[in-house]
């Protein structure tokens, strides 16, 4: 029997202040470890991402190449970094001469060639694991011995990316988070043949550019994703068991999120990962696109939305529900019941990560959760919420989740904190 804990919101921001100070040490790799030098930073991809991960070294100081297919492409890019740059001066968060400081650090290339004497290479193109293989088969060939060789990657084996180079030792991930100029989350991911100093050299380098780092381990989606997948999951299935979109996302504003899951979707596009015509493991997202109902972009997706991006249910959508599903919307469970369902498997599957030791401690996943996912800060993060609602709760939440999805099964951890007690922060890895 664990019985839930009350805390003081002094003592959830004690918590997170040391949390954020444990993130940055790693328990099996020696201090003095010595780091490379890094100069000079080669970035694939000019788009949203890619601008954004170039920001950060540039403003930083660090010089970067920026590579692209298309002329087009690469000019587009740049401009969006210069006008970002521009708005942050015309704001005075930085003197306007800064600007073309900063994009003097910048420069733009068509030929991966040119990334020969970099010192660190950042893969941010779409997530298609044969396009990155050939891009590590490329790099291998041509970036100098001794240079780290990264991906951006949000839930690909990048163990998978490694083995196509002469040098897996050289291979990390550092999956950085849209809108990557401002987010401060950097999720470090090290492959099973990633050196120690490359580990270290990206630990410091977080640092420099202004990023919060947690390091973990590969598997799907690695720490913040895999979770994310599981609260997904479990909101598709609400969906599918007749509550409307805008229910989940309601009872997750009131638990403390500023978007809920299909909100969140709407803001990001729908069509991520979609092309026309396409089938794939969510129907109602296909037929919402096939409607062009992609998201704020095109005025509707889950929502609609008025001129000034005003969100509102959505007839449209409650009718492809009706008939994708084929069940009635009925009344929506309580606020309650929707915030176990889809907060509880959080808790479960952060368990799982750190039983697979693919975190270095309980307050990562809490790192990652707060700097990454706008999880409510006087929550804490899924490991110390998981201690405030107490494990026979979340247990009696898993079990009946379980019984029909092997999937959210309850820990075996989490059978032993409800069994004999002890903190969901306390757990240790492996």
């Amino acid at each position: 029997m664990t019985d839930p804990i009350t805390l003081s919101p002094s003592e959830v921001s004690d918590y997170i202040a040391q949390a954020g100070r444990d993130a940055w040490r790693v328990p099996d790799v020696p201090v003095d470890t010595p780091r490379r030098t890094i100069k000079t930073v080669g970035v694939i991809g000019a788009g949203t991402m890619g601008g954004g991960i170039s920001m950060n070294f540039a403003t930083a100081g660090i010089n970067v190449i920026i590579l692209e297919m298309k002329q087009e492409a690469l000019d587009r890019g740049l401009g969006v970094v210069r006008k970002n740059y521009q708005r942050s001066a015309d704001r005075g968060r930085f003197p306007l001469e800064e600007v073309d400081e900063r994009m003097a650090r910048l420069s733009g290339t068509l030929s991966m060639e040119d990334f020969a004497d970099c010192d660190l290479v950042i893969e941010a193109v779409f997530e298609d694991m044969d396009l990155k293989k050939k891009i590590f088969t490329d790099l291998d060939r041509i970036i100098k011995p001794g240079a780290i060789l990264a991906t951006n990657t949000s839930a690909l084996n990048i163990d998978d990316i490694a083995a196509v180079t002469k040098r897996p030792e050289d291979v990390i991930g550092l999956h950085f988070f849209s809108p990557a100029n401002v987010m401060k989350l950097l999720e470090i991911v090290r492959a099973d043949k990633t050196a120690d100093d490359v580990i270290m050299t990206c630990m410091d380098l977080a640092r420099t550019i202004n990023k919060i780092a947690a390091l973990v381990g590969v598997c799907p989606g690695f720490v913040g994703n895999r979770i994310l997948f599981a609260r997904q999951a479990q909101a598709q299935k609400l969906v599918y068991k007749g509550c409307m979109p805008w229910d989940v996302d309601a009872a997750l504003n009131t638990f403390g999120f500023r978007m809920g899951p299909y909100q969140m979707s709407d803001m990001a596009g729908l069509d991520i990962g979609w092309k026309k015509g396409a089938t794939t493991s969510n129907p109602i997202r296909d037929a919402l696109c096939e409607l062009d109902r992609r998201g704020q972009k095109t005025s509707a997706g889950y929502y609609d939305y008025d001129e000034n991006r005003k969100p509102s249910p959505s007839d449209v959508t409650e009718k492809i529900i009706r008939d994708v599903t084929g069940v009635e919307p009925g009344a929506a469970p309580s606020q309650e019941e929707i915030i176990d369902m889809c907060i509880h498997p959080m808790i479960n599957e952060a368990l799982k990560i750190l039983e697979e030791g693919k975190a270095q401690r309980a307050s990562d996943v809490d790192i990652v959760w707060l700097n990454g996912y706008g999880w409510p800060a006087d929550k804490g993060g899924p490991m110390l919420y998981g201690d405030m609602v107490g494990a026979d709760k979340v247990l009696a939440t898993m079990e009946r989740l379980g019984t029909d999805d092997d999937r959210f099964m309850p820990a075996e951890t989490l059978r032993k904190l409800a069994k004999h007690g002890g903190r969901f922060t306390d757990v240790q890895p492996g």
